[in-house]
């Protein structure tokens, strides 16, 4: 054998390797990106029926029994860290990384919904936080107050907090944005029907929060 077909075949058992070890690391990366897509979508679905039992609960519990029953606040959190990753991963433009947006987008007015009929019904005063960013590139300071909103919501588990795409194309988030008469630059906040534009920091936006809103709020050890 010559040493050019012996270097011919080389390069081409090389070549195969190669071709070889791509197609299985895309086929992993495709199954792992369909097994977390699967597990969000398995977690809304899940949370979803929760909160319409909890609807339905409503009219006979006593308030203390619902309080202590609206408990998807934690999962909400974790939810959107996973569809955030996942979005970070994929794209936002994805198109079931949209789906899944517009799914857990529902989820959280829901739970919104929730949360003020609990108040009104039981006369409580619950912090809540409505947070519109952008995705689409208008919105510069929108990384640092998603950074600054998830600390608070892990550090304080008491808050209330939900994150929306402004740009999201769906009716029930339309409808909120104009009953909550959000039209001014983003990052765009409604603490407690109080409104907000722009971030500049932790400690100034921490300002906008009722007084002793964090020294009311049981802490964890979490760091910023």
């Amino acid at each position: 054998m010559s040493i050019f077909v012996r270097n011919s075949l080389i390069a081409l058992l090389v070549a195969g390797a190669i071709t070889g070890t791509v197609i299985y690391t895309i086929n992993y990366l495709n199954d792992a990106r369909i097994a977390e897509l699967s597990t969000i979508e398995n977690q809304i679905y899940v949370d979803t029926l929760s909160l319409d039992t909890q609807f339905s609960l409503l009219e006979a519990a006593p308030c203390d029994s619902v309080a202590s029953s609206t408990t998807l606040t934690g999962e909400l959190a974790d939810l959107g860290e996973r569809l955030s990753y996942a979005e970070s991963q994929l794209g936002t433009n994805d198109s079931q990384v949209v789906q899944l947006k517009k799914q857990y987008s529902l989820l959280e007015i829901r739970d919104y919904l929730i949360t003020k009929e609990l108040a009104a019904a039981c006369h409580t005063k619950p912090v809540i936080a409505l947070y519109f960013y952008s995705n689409a590139g208008d919105c510069s300071d929108c990384d640092k107050a998603g950074y600054a909103l998830s600390y608070l919501r892990t550090t304080y588990p008491a808050l209330r907090v939900y994150s929306f795409d402004y740009n999201l194309n769906l009716g029930a988030l339309k409808t909120l944005i104009a009953i909550t008469k959000v039209n001014g630059p983003l990052p765009a906040f409604i603490v407690n029907g109080k409104h907000s534009y722009g971030f500049t920091s932790l400690a100034d936006f921490q300002k906008q929060f009722p007084k002793g809103t964090f020294a009311s709020t049981t802490a964890t050890n979490t760091k910023p």
